[in-house]
């Protein structure tokens, strides 16, 4: 079982950027293929990004891809998310989990809520 703890936050204007971190428990965090999901207000929860266990393979959203960038460090137990030229639809509580393999998801942090002003 892996505990995540998300951080990184915050209000930004547009345009600016943002960095999230994902802290996991566990010695086996490292096996572990990892996402980030966001849900905004009256909307359902979207994926916007995962990368695999070794961090061979990177998957976006459409949404996100070419200002968002998903990474991990394993000797850290942390997934990152860098988040570059952000649009208000960016605004949303984003949340890290973790799974046995991409796609596939059991474990999830509290969030961590990301505004964006126009």
């Amino acid at each position: 079982q892996v505990q995540l703890v998300e951080s990184g936050g915050g209000l930004v204007q547009a345009g600016g950027s943002l960095r999230l971190s994902c802290a996991g428990s566990g010695r086996t965090f490292s096996s572990y293929a990892m996402g980030w999901f966001r849900q905004a207000p009256g909307k359902e929860r979207e994926f916007v990004a995962a990368i695999s266990w070794n961090g061979d393979r990177l998957d976006y959203a459409d949404s996100v891809k070419g200002r968002f960038t998903i990474s991990r460090d394993n000797a850290k137990n942390t997934v990152y998310l860098q988040m570059n030229s952000l649009k208000p639809e960016d605004t949303a509580v984003y949340s890290c989990t973790a799974g046995g393999r991409l796609g596939v998801y059991n474990y999830w942090g509290q969030g961590t809520q990301v505004t964006v002003s126009s």
